[in-house]
């Protein structure tokens, strides 16, 4: 499944929660999104707060994947193109000079 199919689907979940209705007590717009992508990734750094053991890996999926349905969703609102912009990315990250390791 592409990252534009996901995007479809998550659409069609946001949908049928009623949450783009415009009376929504969660309103959709790119401020609060920003908001709850940074809040989930928050939630992500919680599973390595006090070790550096791996956490279940059920529940850090859960949140991995919170995180990447904001992302998706907040780039499909604001007009971004995320598979091109990843890609755009990775090609200026190619030429990208990189510090030497010490």
């Amino acid at each position: 499944m592409t990252i534009a199919e996901l995007t479809e689907e998550m659409h069609r979940f946001v949908d049928s929660k009623g949450f783009y209705r415009e009376d929504s007590h969660r309103p959709q717009v790119p401020r609060n999104l920003a908001i709850s992508l940074v809040l989930e990734a928050s939630e992500v750094l919680e599973h390595f707060q006090w070790g550096d053991q791996l956490p279940n890996q059920e529940e850090l999926g859960d949140e991995l994947a919170d995180v990447a349905l904001y992302l998706m969703q907040l780039a499909s609102i604001s007009g971004i193109d995320l598979e091109q912009s990843i890609l755009r990315k990775l090609g200026k990250n190619a030429e990208r000079d990189w510090p030497k390791e010490p």
